[in-house]
């Protein structure tokens, strides 16, 4: 009987190392081997009996962990960083398995963000046709009208590409200090998106935190705290991704 073939990029992404995005970018960069010989090429499958090294140190299949962080700002969303600053996983000392982020937070935004060593998991929640509804609250400099921000539903202009919010309301407004707190869901997740849509419109970001992904929240987390995903909340993620 013929042994299970599985495409490398998979294999990779879960043995814990990285995302299978990320994976298929160290095979094009040559840092893979398969029994020996670098694999440059998409679609190369591999069984078990296969010896896959990445950097010269063969993969082993690790068992998935799921964690939610309530990333603190001036944190990086990386699993290393070559200026020696903070990293995400800095805030995951009991976690021996090598995890690492699903998605980004910007170096200055705080709040949830989820950490696996589960490839599949992490490409499924991060397609961009299957981007989970997150709730994200601003704190911006001025108080728009309420037209302004049905702007974002169409979508603004940024740098030449549109971006869009399911959803944006005011919470509160101070007219002294001329500032607001506005909270937005949305499902994309393009690279600092929430900061960019308010440039759009003229409010400057002073401060922002993503405060719901999916049915997940920081209920019960301080600033730098992280805890282990539920069995329920995983599926439910799993879920919810595969009906989008």
């Amino acid at each position: 009987m013929s042994k299970h073939e599985e495409r490398l990029q998979k294999v990779i992404a879960q043995s814990g190392l990285t995302s299978r995005r990320k994976a298929e970018q160290l095979i094009s960069d040559g840092k893979v081997k398969v029994n020996n010989k670098t694999v440059t090429e998409m679609g190369v499958k591999v069984t078990s009996d296969d010896k896959v090294e990445v950097d010269g140190v063969p993969i082993e299949k690790e068992a998935f962990v799921y964690y939610l962080l309530y990333k603190p700002r001036g944190v990086i969303s990386s699993v290393k960083d070559d200026k020696d600053r903070k990293v995400v996983t800095d805030y995951l000392p009991g976690v021996s398995e090598r995890v690492f982020p699903i998605g980004r937070l910007d170096y200055d935004t705080s709040g949830i963000l989820l950490l696996t060593n589960d490839g599949e998991f992490a490409n499924q929640l991060m397609h961009p046709s299957k981007e989970v509804n997150k709730v994200y609250v601003a704190k911006v400099k001025g108080i728009p009208h309420r037209k302004e921000l049905s702007k974002f539903r169409k979508g603004v202009l940024s740098d030449g590409e549109r971006l869009k919010a399911d959803h944006a309301h005011i919470l509160s407004s101070d007219k002294k200090k001329n500032t607001s707190i506005i909270a937005l869901t949305l499902h994309e997740g393009k690279n600092r998106q929430v900061r960019r849509m308010f440039e759009a419109i003229d409010l400057p970001v002073i401060k922002l935190k993503r405060e719901q992904y999916g049915v997940l929240t920081l209920h019960g987390l301080n600033a730098g705290e992280y805890r282990a995903l539920t069995p329920k909340e995983v599926n439910q993620l799993r879920d919810m991704s595969a009906k989008l």
